[in-house]
């Protein structure tokens, strides 16, 4: 038997059980996985909340690093003492140990550890389809990033730097702002009031290129005025909430703006995809051009705590369950 965090009903991080749960032996297909380090993501909070819902009682968590420990007479390519790292829908990674397809799982390279692999996975795959595959960011281009000392924005910012970029960054607190500037964003704003108007005063009274939007409801307006006209709002993510609908007119309006909203479930849908992302991942943290800055580590038990942190924005860089 092995300890797991369940959800059995919708609601606040309260509705998180710590149970005693049986991992299984694996399939033809699958691997046992036994993990050491679990990353926190708000997609967690989306599935507990019910915003993205699955049938319940339901696992909870989409990305872990381990070790393998036995895999199924199918598997090739992979053996028992193996580290691993995967980011997979299914959740079920706030676990001691899960069986997981063994397709989902990357080997972890030589010079990056079980905790940063885990800390960066998810959040350096939707960085990567952001700079890469959304919306190609080059040298030149002026970029705006919300929530620039979270998790993936901290990524977004070092790798939309080294692509050439000019980063402006919005953090709430000095210290945040710091963190986000030590992390690839050229200036950073302090807090969301008058945002637009702050952004444009930065940028010589022009808009901005592109604007990477994990918030959400708090900032899609905020974030559209910021834009040059023509210029693309990659939406990504609800740390505030689902953004509110809004009529098209609002982008002509502003100039004829470009709206996206932008998911993993599209750009990483298949093994090749998730492993080019990874390679081109690893080797910028291998190289050390991306740092990962894991701001916090909770023992998996306390995993509502960390939501409940996540959720009230007391949390920097990525955060890590450790079983």
């Amino acid at each position: 038997m092995a300890k797991a965090i369940r959800l059995h009903q919708h609601g606040g991080p309260e509705v998180l059980r710590w149970e005693e749960v049986e991992p299984g032996r694996p399939g033809d297909t699958e691997a046992l996985v036994r993990h050491t380090a679990i990353g926190v993501n708000f997609v967690d909070v989306y599935l507990r909340t019910g915003l993205y819902p699955r049938p319940l009682p339901s696992g909870m968590g989409s990305e872990a690093s381990g070790v393998v420990e036995a895999i199924g007479r199918k598997v090739r390519g992979l053996k028992p003492g193996d580290r691993v790292v995967y980011s997979y829908p299914v959740p079920g990674a706030y676990a001691q140990q899960r069986v997981i397809t063994a397709a989902a799982l990357l080997k972890i390279p030589v010079g990056v550890g079980d905790e940063q692999a885990a800390a960066v996975l998810l959040k350096g795959l939707t960085a990567w389809f952001l700079l890469r595959q959304t919306c190609k960011a080059k040298r030149g281009d002026v970029v705006l990033i919300p929530a620039a000392a979270g998790g993936v924005g901290l990524i977004i910012s070092q790798w939309a730097r080294l692509l050439g970029a000019r980063v402006i960054g919005i953090a709430s607190s000095d210290a945040k702002a710091a963190l986000a500037k030590r992390h690839g964003c050229n200036q950073v704003l302090v807090g969301y009031e008058n945002m637009a108007d702050r952004v444009r005063k930065l940028n010589r009274d022009r808009g901005v290129d592109v604007v990477y939007d994990g918030v959400g409801k708090d900032t899609l307006f905020a974030s559209l005025d910021c834009l040059r006209p023509r210029g693309l709002m990659v939406s990504f993510g609800n740390a505030s909430g689902a953004p509110p609908p809004f009529s098209p007119l609002e982008l002509a309006r502003r100039g004829s703006l470009f709206f996206t909203r932008a998911g993993g479930g599209d750009y990483l849908a298949n093994p090749e995809a998730r492993r080019a992302g990874a390679r081109a991942l690893f080797a910028l943290i291998k190289r050390r051009a991306i740092r990962v800055h894991i701001g916090q580590r909770y023992a998996l038990a306390q995993a509502a705590q960390a939501q409940r942190d996540l959720e009230a924005r007391r949390t920097a860089g990525s955060t890590i369950l450790v079983p």
